[in-house]
């Protein structure tokens, strides 16, 4: 169903509307696309005695493919709800998880309390990787003056990166990850980009850089991955889609087990992804992303619509907080307030302006549709 160019169309189901998401489309029952996306999705893992004859089966595998290894898999935590409940996880069912932070500079103290706890109640060994700042604060700061919305694209390339290459260098064919449909499936086009394409990444920063060297940022080519996918043959295993997984209850459990803080807001535990979520994204683009977090869980059925519009209804910010954070997070960058300020009035730009890999995914997959019917 497509809407009137000035009429506001709400979906029936979640939060999101035609007024802040771009190009949404609803049914003839006013359900927009994204809702349809969840069912979908969610529907396709099968029923509950499919999903967990699976994750057991899964299980077994790693367990098996680890023997007579110090680990199995491979488990990156931030502090947040989702890995934190993982790691909890996976030492109840029997795993031996690598434990890997990547410390991008601007961990909130804390999210790096939380992970030590997790790990000394756990018995689990913790492998911190520091990324060297210079070179990551360049990279921001290129990203804040070229324009383009997923600035967190730099942080979550080199967590895929590192995580790849311990992989390699533990002979570790599994990794645990995080992501879940039940918080996390509903995310509007536009908002984000792809966080593997390293052409994207380079060419914004060989505009919008200063030029300094950036050898020692953990990179992938798209050859490179591929290559580890097709040869090497990691698995990246989305548990949390295969367990039954309520965001509340999982906090219960890690609050009560680890004595694990709350930060507030989903993906806070980063004070730079706090600041770019709740100032930068709002600010510059019209992006509340609580919109897409809340109306995920609207269709796990973990909150009400009713819930989800008074917690939109709440600041992102409170002022002190904010003028306290924002005074943190340019010094740290070494940014100018009138330059910062300036820059958030500025239109914004598409990834999409830049290089991308774009055109060789699709290459790719034009391939191995063709050799599938070849030797069908």
């Amino acid at each position: 169903m497509e809407h009137e160019h000035n009429k506001v169309i709400e979906c029936k189901r979640c939060v999101l509307t035609s007024k802040n998401v771009e190009n949404i489309t609803f049914d003839e029952d006013g359900v927009c696309k994204y809702c349809r996306y969840y069912d979908k999705v969610v529907n396709d893992l099968g029923d509950k005695t499919k999903r967990t004859n699976w994750i057991q089966n899964k299980i077994a595998e790693i367990k098996k493919s680890g023997k007579g290894q110090k680990y199995d898999c491979i488990l990156g935590v931030s502090g947040g709800i989702d890995s934190s409940y993982l790691a909890f996880w996976a030492k109840q069912n029997g795993l031996r998880p690598l434990i890997v932070h990547f410390d991008n500079g601007w961990n909130s103290e804390l999210a790096t309390e939380n992970i030590r706890n997790i790990c000394e109640k756990l018995d689990l060994e913790l492998n911190t990787y520091v990324i060297n700042w210079a070179e990551f604060k360049e990279m921001q700061l290129a990203y804040i003056k070229a324009g383009v919305i997923d600035i967190e694209a730099l942080t979550d390339h080199a967590i895929m990166t590192t995580i790849y290459k311990i992989a390699v260098k533990y002979k570790i064919k599994y990794t645990l990850n995080g992501f879940n449909y039940a918080t996390e499936a509903i995310m509007p086009k536009g908002w984000v980009f792809d966080k593997s394409d390293w052409e994207n990444i380079k060419d914004i920063y060989q505009k919008f850089g200063t030029g300094k060297s950036i050898k020692s940022f953990p990179h992938l080519s798209f050859y490179k991955r591929l290559y580890y996918h097709l040869f090497l043959k990691l698995e990246s295993i989305q548990v949390l889609n295969y367990i039954p997984y309520s965001k509340q209850q999982a906090k219960e459990t890690i609050t009560n087990q680890f004595s694990w803080r709350d930060y507030g807001g989903k993906h806070y535990e980063s004070v730079f992804t706090k600041f770019y979520q709740a100032y930068i994204l709002p600010t510059r683009f019209k992006v509340d992303k609580r919109l897409a977090h809340l109306s995920s869980l609207i269709c796990s059925e973990q909150i009400t619509k009713e819930e989800a519009i008074k917690e939109l209804s709440k600041p992102l910010y409170k002022e002190s907080e904010l003028k306290q954070e924002k005074e943190y997070v340019l010094k740290k960058l070494g940014m100018d307030e009138a330059e910062f300020d300036k820059l958030m009035i500025e239109p914004a730009r598409k990834h999409e302006e830049f290089k991308t890999e774009q055109i060789l995914w699709k290459r790719y997959f034009k391939l191995i549709k063709i050799l599938k019917l070849k030797f069908k």
